[in-house]
């Protein structure tokens, strides 16, 4: 996938074994914005069951390893029934040892291209102000900012983006 200072990165999908490391991870992401709050992943039942949810039809969810196996990204998809043709970037977390060396953007290229292959058009994914840095990967890798639709994944979020997916 990437390297950093000469260390290779790769991903695979999510399986049983890895659910408590990217709950893990997910949570202390949100814990260092203060969004340790309801109406977050934080607070989802299935954060620490993550590789059943993701089983599913149309999603997936990728691990992001370092050489030593060890987990310190993920990114994933599910259908936005909500949205024609709409899949959510779902869970885009990354290890702060691995922040700000371009991996993001190579896990969201990755994705999106599993959502158009599982026949997506459009991604579409929820965010909130206290993560700048996020934002600022999204609206780099092509998502515009919408109105806030009716129905969303949780409650506490208060940015909303959206892409039309093209091959490269």
């Amino acid at each position: 996938m990437g390297f950093i200072n000469g260390e290779q990165f790769f991903c695979r999908e999510i399986e049983e074994k890895d659910n408590s490391a990217v709950a893990a991870l997910i949570r202390d992401n949100l814990k260092k914005h203060s969004l340790d709050i309801p109406g977050t992943v934080y607070y989802d039942e299935g954060l620490d069951h993550l590789s059943d949810f993701y089983a599913g039809p149309k999603r997936s969810y990728y691990v992001l390893l370092d050489a030593k196996e060890r987990i310190v990204g993920g990114i994933g998809f599910a259908g936005f029934e909500p949205m024609e043709d709409t899949a959510e970037l779902q869970k885009l977390y990354l290890d702060d040892s691995v922040k700000g060396a371009g991996l993001g953007y190579e896990l969201i290229a990755l994705i999106e291209k599993k959502m158009m292959d599982a026949g997506f058009k459009y991604s579409y994914l929820e965010t909130h102000d206290n993560l700048q840095a996020a934002i600022h990967v999204y609206e780099k890798s092509g998502y515009t900012e919408i109105e806030r639709p009716a129905a969303v994944g949780h409650g506490a979020m208060n940015r909303f983006f959206k892409k039309e997916l093209r091959r490269q």
